[in-house]
């Protein structure tokens, strides 16, 4: 397809020609055949009765010439939304020889099912399985246009090498394709070759039938390429290949193939290398192949002697293999692909290599890619945010990793040197039970730990992996606490945040009744066994205390009629959650009404109210409750720009609006006199950073670095690092009265796979107790009044 001869045609079927002429009639359009354009659509990918755990797109060249994607895209936008392509892109690198395929994974389903062919391509589009628009994009930069409610201007098409809309799609080329089921897939007649820029015409529906770039060629008659000048190439007289046996040797080692740098000296060649299997990771939803390495290793410890092969061949551990077929560098990985030829020819063994945490400088693991690896030290469980979604574990040389700016002496550099993804071995997603789990228990929790791990290194999706090829074993040594430590005192106050409690389905927290019963059971765990006489809460739905009553009501359900109440706030702001106070009148009895601040830094004010003992006898206390601005880089007012951008400084976005809610705050404790003030709450900034500082230069005492172990100080885990978000901080008067402090790490170690909701989590890891009540661990602080 020509671009220019495309673009009336695209503007017809889209309803927007240039003088805003809407529903014509759809004229018959010349348009000059595409060269690459898409053969195949399937959005079904994990759904019901789906044979594949992906959404793909297949891509074809149809001319008469190889054809470059580097810097081309998928791009993807409903079939009647007002969503723009730029939302949903997918990269693509590459040469596609003529009549080669190209399969673009994309986003998979809660459903496991079939793994697809190697793609070419990956990314993380999710596209519907019965109408949709996809576009194939001369450019990387996404397309703000959807052809409909936001017309593509002329710049715009004519950066489209190919546009399909099927089913109820309201953007396409003459009609749409037909609409698609989770069983059925959109393909390009005549094998990808019928290109008549109508939709309707050139796509028929069928049983997906994925096709990648180690299907065999299937170049079209003639030349569709739209050049002016058809260039003629005489056809190659017919040779034929000797069939390769085990008395065929080698053309290179290894090591040659793998050379010294990140990419391979030989990429795009034909090669045959020998070696023996180490790890066979086949079969449906695995790898697609299995592990080759050299028997005897060259003499320069800079090139790796391991290499992929993809290939469906049935080979086992301690083959020895002779190996032909093409090298190439799949997403960073280089590979055999496809094998073209796989000779068993003895058996042999491989000794792993042991490889040191923390790496020395200058040293990556490129030079031990795709070889059999130990390491000799103890590993320690770093995150598992990925372990149920796709069998992922960080896992750190010695100890848990730790955010930068919550604690002096972190050392990046030898961070990144000391850490490295345990994997397992497959591409299967969510699958029905955890494939890693600590001896003694059905989960793992960061902190525990695992000897002696053994696998393939190998690269992937930007990261450096191990897939195991012996049993891992984690030990647990970071039991689950069943109750926080004692912090002493008379009267105990909690800060926790609670992962948006909301009555109102489908908003930020539940999605179903089911979840939120779930939700609530685990919340109800945790406050009731923290028992505090006074408790902050953050992320609270601000709908008129309705959903602060329900928790309210829960409580007393589990302790007792009237065990607890709730503190009315006068000024709850203008987000959807807001701060919140409960409290245990046969405890604690309220002094003065609750205030606020009016502050227009807040858009989720603070919470402030003054307690005395129920029997009226001691001192009395203060709670701040705070939530402030998160880390990420928008808020209501756009993106973040000037002083609130992200200074690359390790804080990111919106520090000095934090800052400012700190000095805000400070002044809400001066302008009401406030008395024996708790500042405590989800601050959004780990213990070195500005705000922090900011609370501490006007005289306040972070409750958290005074009491607690600086290797038990932290609540919340994100990116594999652990720091605290979540603090307590005391005024001078305040100071005299706490008797202890401790955070309980109910939370944050435990996976997300482990919390109420229902969409990915295995069914059989939910309990309602406090685990995973939350991301963010509780605080409690003791107070003798």
């Amino acid at each position: 397809m020509h671009a220019k001869s495309r673009v009336p045609a695209i503007l017809v079927a889209a309803g927007v020609l240039v003088g805003s002429i809407a529903a014509l009639p759809l004229p018959s359009v010349a348009a000059a055949p595409g060269t690459v354009v898409i053969s195949q659509v399937y959005g079904g990918g994990g759904n019901s009765g789906a044979p594949f755990s992906n959404d793909y797109v297949e891509l074809f060249n149809r001319s008469g010439a190889p054809v470059s994607l580097d810097g081309w895209s998928v791009q993807y936008t409903s079939a009647g939304g007002t969503g723009n392509f730029a939302a949903n892109k997918t990269n693509l690198s590459g040469t596609l020889a003529p009549g080669q395929y190209h399969l673009v994974q994309l986003a998979a389903g809660s459903t496991p099912s079939g793994a697809l062919p190697q793609p070419d391509s990956v990314g993380s589009i999710n596209m519907s399985g019965t109408a949709g628009k996809v576009a194939l994009v001369r450019s990387a930069d996404g397309l703000a246009c959807n052809g409909s409610s936001a017309p593509c201007s002329d710049a715009q098409l004519e950066l489209l090498a190919d546009l399909v809309g099927y089913g109820g799609a309201n953007f396409f080329e003459g009609s749409p394709a037909p609409a698609l089921t989770n069983t059925t897939g959109a393909f390009r007649k005549t094998s990808g070759c019928a290109d008549t820029d109508d939709n309707g015409a050139d796509f028929e529906t069928a049983h997906p039938a994925p096709r990648n770039s180690s299907n065999a060629a299937a170049p079209c008659g003639g030349d569709p390429s739209p050049t002016a000048t058809p260039t003629v190439t005489p056809t190659p007289t017919p040779t034929v290949t000797p069939t390769e046996s085990c008395d065929t040797p080698p053309t290179h080692q290894i090591s040659q193939v793998q050379g010294r740098g990140e990419t391979s000296p030989v990429e795009g060649q034909n090669v045959r290398i020998e070696g023996i299997v180490t790890g066979s990771f086949q079969g449906s939803g695995r790898l697609g192949g299995f592990y080759l390495q050299a028997l005897r290793p060259d003499a320069d410890p800079a090139t790796s002697e391991g290499l992929f092969v993809y290939s469906s061949t049935p080979v086992k551990t301690g083959d020895r293999l002779l190996v032909s077929g093409k090298t190439i560098e799949y997403n960073g990985l280089t590979e055999i692909s496809p094998a073209t030829a796989v000779n068993v020819c003895g058996t042999g063994a491989i000794k792993p290599t042991e490889v040191k945490l923390p790496l020395k400088n200058g040293v990556s693991f490129e030079r031990y890619e795709s070889m059999l690896v130990t390491f000799d030290t103890d590993l320690a469980v770093s995150e598992i945010y990925n372990l149920a979604r796709y069998g992922e574990i960080n896992l750190a040389e010695g100890s848990r990793l730790w955010q930068p700016t919550d604690r002096k002496g972190v050392n990046t550099d030898k961070d990144a040197r000391r850490t490295i993804l345990l994997d397992d071995g497959s591409n299967a997603q969510n699958p029905p039970t955890l494939p890693h789990h600590t001896k003694g228990s059905n989960t793992v929790r960061i902190g525990d730990k695992v000897e002696d791990l053994t696998g393939v290194l190998t690269y992937g999706f930007g990261v450096y992996r191990i897939q195991p090829t012996e049993p891992v074993v984690f030990t647990a040594e970071n039991s689950r606490p069943a109750r926080p430590a004692k912090v002493g005192g008379d009267v105990q106050v909690a800060g926790l945040n609670t992962l948006n409690w909301f009555t109102t389905l489908g908003s930020r927290g539940a999605t179903t009744a089911a979840e939120r019963d779930r939700q609530l059971a685990k919340l109800v765990a945790n406050i009731t066994t923290l028992n505090p006489a006074v408790a902050g809460l953050m992320e609270v739905e601000r709908n008129n205390d309705v959903a602060l009553n329900a928790l309210v009501d829960a409580l007393n359900a589990k302790s007792g009629a009237g065990t607890y109440k709730a503190i009315t706030h006068p000024n709850p702001g203008t987000d959807l959650i807001q701060t919140a106070l409960i409290y245990q009148p046969g405890k604690v009895t309220p002094i003065g009404p609750a205030r606020s601040s009016s502050d227009p830094i807040f858009n989720r004010p603070p919470l402030v109210q003054a307690f005395g003992k129920a029997d009226g006898t001691g001192k009395t206390f203060t709670v701040l409750v705070n939530h402030f601005k998160s880390k990420g880089c928008t808020d209501i007012d756009g993106p973040a720009s000037g002083d609130d951008a992200d200074q690359g400084d390790g804080q990111s976005c919106y520090n000095a609006k934090r800052v400012k809610q700190a000095k805000a705050a400070m002044a809400l404790i001066d302008n009401l006199q406030l008395k024996n003030t708790l500042v405590l709450g989800d601050i959004n900034a780990y213990g070195e950073e500005d705000p922090i500082h900011a609370f501490e230069d006007a005289g306040l005492t972070s409750l958290s670095k005074k009491y607690i172990k600086k290797d038990d100080r932290y609540s919340y885990v994100f990116d594999g690092l652990s720091g605290e978000l979540d603090h307590v901080l005391a005024d001078k008067g305040a100071r005299k009265l706490v008797t202890g402090a401790t955070i309980w790490h109910v939370n944050a170690d435990e996976g997300r796979f482990m919390d109420y909701n229902t969409e990915y989590n295995p069914p059989y890891l939910y309990a309602p107790d406090p685990f995973r009540s939350s991301d963010h661990d509780p605080l409690l602080v003791g107070l003798k009044l």
